[in-house]
């Protein structure tokens, strides 16, 4: 079964210049031409994946949309790619707090179209199954309060994740991540894929292959990452250390609309607001410390319940 796009612009060429790159590219595409279209169509058509949504349409203009649908239970983890003029920051500020999770510039390159649904797709798809997947043994693993572990390949990472996700009171919350801190210890730290290079192999759809190629030289057969957990008082807390150079963490804190058309770079601003109450880098930023804060967790579960952020977004939290 094919994985089905809904997209949307009040423009016919533009409408036609999507269907022609997605259904080439494998998709099933289904179109509306203005904003209460994308809702009927929502409520009509199972199975939608993502959404290529235009920000200027009649009736319901796209930042209308946007908003119905992450206020739904039923649409709000579908990932939205949101079209915008390339001069438009300001319009893009306000998609990305809107929840907006990846932007598309016209007028369209296919390969950046294509590497950007892809992109969505993958961190739907991600978060999905990694929330499907916890163990259930997290009754046992509350108990743990200190836990030292090496890793060094993308599985190692994942099953790490699931293992320490556990400890938290809410795995399925923690379980991204941590899988996201994981990874990127792996990918840029000791295999040292960086940000643009990976940009690129995302793109091309090589990455899986280059990190399966860099963990194959001698130089990184003995190269491993630490991962220690330990309780402290109210907190629990995760330090992650890899043997690479390290690098500037800072403009990664946040969700930065300059990156916004990227198919990553979102990774640890994403952690920070859905994982964790506090993501600090040590020294060369070689070194990352995830900290939840229990009292906070506490109060915040006495809360209201709010609409939950779609996954990804700046409300809810890929390098």
């Amino acid at each position: 079964m094919r994985t089905k796009i809904l997209t949307a612009d009040d423009d016919d060429i533009n409408r036609d210049i999507l269907n022609e790159y997605l259904t080439g590219a494998g998709y099933e595409v289904v179109e509306a031409d203005d904003g209460d279209t994308v809702l009927k169509l929502l409520g009509e058509v199972e199975g939608v994946e993502a959404i290529l949504l235009d920000r200027m349409m009649p009736r319901l203009n796209g930042m209308e949309v946007l908003k119905v649908v992450k206020a739904d239970p039923r649409f709000r983890d579908i990932p939205v790619i949101m079209q915008s003029a390339a001069t438009a920051r300001d319009q893009i500020r306000q998609g990305i707090a809107a929840g907006v999770y990846y932007y598309l510039t016209k007028p369209y390159e296919e390969q950046v179209l294509l590497g950007v649904v892809s992109a969505a797709l993958k961190d739907a798809a991600d978060i999905k199954r990694l929330r499907e997947e916890v163990s259930q043994h997290r009754r046992i693993l509350g108990l743990l309060e200190r836990a030292r572990f090496r890793f060094r390949t993308p599985e190692d990472a994942r099953n790490l994740a699931f293992l320490i996700a556990n400890c938290f009171p809410e795995p399925q919350a923690a379980v991204y991540g941590l899988y996201e801190m994981l990874i990127n210890a792996v990918e840029h730290g000791n295999l040292g894929i960086g940000y643009v290079e990976k940009s690129r192999l995302v793109l091309e759809n090589r990455l899986f292959e280059e990190i399966g190629k860099r963990l194959g030289l001698p130089e990184n057969r003995e190269k491993w990452a630490l991962l220690s957990f330990e309780t402290a008082g109210n907190q629990l807390r995760v330090r992650i250390k890899d043997q690479g150079p390290g690098f500037d963490w800072r403009p990664y804190m946040e969700i930065c609309v300059d990156r916004a058309t990227h198919p990553n770079g979102r990774g640890i601003a994403t952690s920070k607001l859905m994982s964790f109450s506090a993501v600090e880098y040590t020294g060369c930023g070689n070194e990352v410390i995830c900290t939840l804060d229990m009292d906070s967790h506490a109060s915040a579960d006495a809360a209201p319940p709010a609409t939950p952020p779609a996954p990804g977004s700046p409300a809810s939290a890929n390098s």
